[in-house]
């Protein structure tokens, strides 16, 4: 007797007692390029495609992020928030997740940093769903290298000023 009392207790705290157990499974965060490189002064854009498998039982909601960087680095995260509130199981993203400044006068090397979405079942959830590193080469800007191009023109362009030489020579030469 006792047995079947408590037998009923719990199905009856369990069908009407209990809120039932939604849980979000997770999601794959993926960058583009986990390495950019950049000069001093420059702005690098991380894009990223984000995933919730069709194995997730529940939507997942994307609630919040969180960063850590290297300093004098800074990391702009406001291209985070034009992600989806939320992904249904099969449901992507891909585009910019966040940006990063190169100080004017930062050292010359290597960045590390690391990006993570929190979220979960619901608005208010804010567990870690997924991680990713990425690194940051500050380097020296590159000079640019002409285009083939550019050296058509600029012979063109000598060329031209020679024949006008030769021709306003030769229009001395018969004056005199």
């Amino acid at each position: 007797m006792k047995t079947m009392i408590l037998t009923l207790a719990l199905f009856a705290l369990t069908a009407f007692g209990l809120p039932a157990a939604s849980f979000a499974d997770s999601i794959h965060l993926t960058l583009s390029a986990p390495t950019l490189s950049g000069a001093p002064g420059d702005t690098v854009t991380f894009d990223a495609t984000v995933t919730a498998p069709l194995t997730n039982a529940v939507a997942v909601f994307l609630n919040s992020d969180s960063f850590n960087l290297d300093t004098p680095l800074t990391l702009d995260d406001s291209d985070f928030f034009n992600l989806p509130l939320s992904l249904n199981p099969g449901d992507s993203y891909t585009g910019a997740l966040f940006t990063v400044s190169i100080p004017n006068g930062a050292s010359l090397g290597a960045y590390l940093g690391s990006f993570a979405i929190l979220g979960g079942a619901d608005g208010g959830v804010q567990d870690l769903l997924a991680s990713a590193s990425f690194t940051v080469d500050a380097a020296t800007a590159t000079s640019a290298v002409p285009e083939p191009g550019s050296f058509v023109l600029m012979a063109m362009g000598l060329g031209a000023m020679a024949v006008i030489g030769k021709k306003r020579r030769w229009m001395y030469e018969r004056r005199s």
